[in-house]
């Protein structure tokens, strides 16, 4: 049922103006109110809260259904997550999570506190249904009902998306996962100052990492308990999408415990084929084995901008126009492993170790030569054609596959004898 039907079916019931019912209506789901709770805050603005009279349907969680009014559920809490959002201009803090019973598992958001915890076994009664990334979720309002049954109720504990009460390995997270546990060691962390809703905001950014591998994150309360080589216990984090990967979210309501003993941590990265990594959208702290195929124009010595750090194009920023340069060393060399291709961009420090010699050194024999692409030309000649392992950080967006890379070794591949033995099972 759309907003126009949900406006005639209230002016109806109501016994008003179905124009203005509509205005109201979609000004609340403007503000990203669920229809079912924006038409029940219609029927009490007019004085009627009494809402449709046909009973909800009892249904196991399978069998909810997007089309579904509003149903009534026996369900187990798996995990609570509180944030805020912006609804009719203030702040409300709304929770979110997952439920489950034996047959199967379904996201939620409740819009006040009801006070379930991560464990606990309740009815839901009279809670609307909405589609949220193509599945049915459970909206939880000030019409439905909760009540805590004394009898736990049973799940299918390996069909969960994680434990109970949210524990979750950095690996195993996603985009969009709310009220998540992570036991972690701070690897890097730095402080930032950003321009944030308010206006500037100070905030921490860095890595951290467990025995699945690492992830970073961002602490928006810039907690000074967090330091660099300890480890603590988040509890409610949530999981964005940072340049196609997973991104840790601290935010108010998480809370921040100090563990006395160290976890174990890998060093090793997540080793995966080049499509496989595009194909996900991004992979934070991946390694691939890939030949150099190319090294791209704009390598080798170059120019940035002092202000936002973008590479210059004939002495021009883009963003801040001429401007007085800075000089910088990078590689952009595309590399394939024969299930896809990706840009591995190198910074200075990995360029001055490709090319053999520093940057002040590069640009004297630029100089002599009185041209900056012999540098670039001797690059090219060193790396193409030759197989390296690359450790870095694989993005995607509009302008192609990128890995921002943080390690590049040659292996031991011998490309004469790699040709040779590709050119015998061609002609054989």
């Amino acid at each position: 049922m759309d907003v126009d039907d949900h406006a005639e079916e209230l002016a109806s019931t109501l016994g008003v103006d179905k124009t203005e019912v509509k205005s109201d209506l979609e000004n609340l789901v403007a503000y990203s109110v669920p229809v079912d709770e924006a038409v029940q805050s219609i029927r009490r603005k007019y004085g009627s809260d009494t809402g449709n009279a046909a009973v909800p349907s009892t249904k196991d969680v399978d069998a909810v259904d997007i089309d579904d009014g509003n149903v009534t559920v026996t369900v187990r809490v798996i995990t609570v997550g509180c944030r805020t959002i912006q609804y009719q201009g203030d702040e409300q803090v709304i929770r979110e999570g997952i439920l489950a019973d034996e047959t199967g598992t379904i996201s939620y958001t409740a819009w006040q506190d009801f006070g379930f915890e991560p464990g606990d076994s309740v009815t839901i009664g009279n809670a609307g249904v909405r589609e949220w990334d193509g599945q049915p979720e459970l909206n939880i309002g000030q019409s439905s009902t909760v009540a805590v049954e004394t009898d736990s109720i049973s799940v299918v504990e390996h069909d969960l998306p994680c434990p109970i009460g949210g524990h979750t390995s950095l690996l195993e997270l996603r985009p969009g996962n709310r009220g998540r546990v992570v036991d972690v060691e701070i690897i890097e962390i730095e402080e930032r100052v950003i321009d944030g809703r308010d206006g500037e905001t100070t905030i921490h950014s860095g890595v951290i990492a467990d025995g699945s591998g690492r992830l970073p994150f961002t602490d928006w309360g810039a907690r000074s308990i967090l330091s660099s080589g300890e480890t603590y216990r988040f509890d409610d984090v949530y999981i964005r999408e940072f340049r196609g990967a997973p991104q840790v979210n601290l935010s108010t309501f998480t809370t921040v415990e100090s563990l006395s003993e160290d976890i174990e941590i890998t060093d090793d990265a997540k080793q995966v084929e080049i499509g496989e990594a595009v194909d996900s959208g991004g992979v934070f702290d991946v390694e691939i084995i890939a030949t150099v195929l190319e090294v791209r124009e704009g390598s080798g010595l170059i120019e940035r901008c002092p202000e936002c750090n973008r590479a210059l194009q004939g002495g021009q920023c883009r963003e801040h126009g001429a401007v007085e340069a800075k000089d910088d060393m990078r590689v952009k060399a595309i590399v394939d492993d024969g299930t896809g291709a990706v840009t591995a961009i190198l910074d200075r420090e990995l360029t001055e170790s490709v090319y053999g010699g520093s940057m002040d050194e590069a640009m004297s024999v630029a100089r002599e030569a009185m041209d900056k692409s012999v540098i670039a030309e001797e690059i090219r000649s060193t790396i193409v054609g030759r197989e390296y392992r690359i450790r870095g950080n694989l993005s995607v967006d509009e302008y192609g596959a990128n890995l921002e890379t943080a390690e590049f070794e040659q292996t031991s591949d011998d490309p004469a004898t790699r040709a040779q033995s590709v050119l015998e099972e061609v002609t054989s």
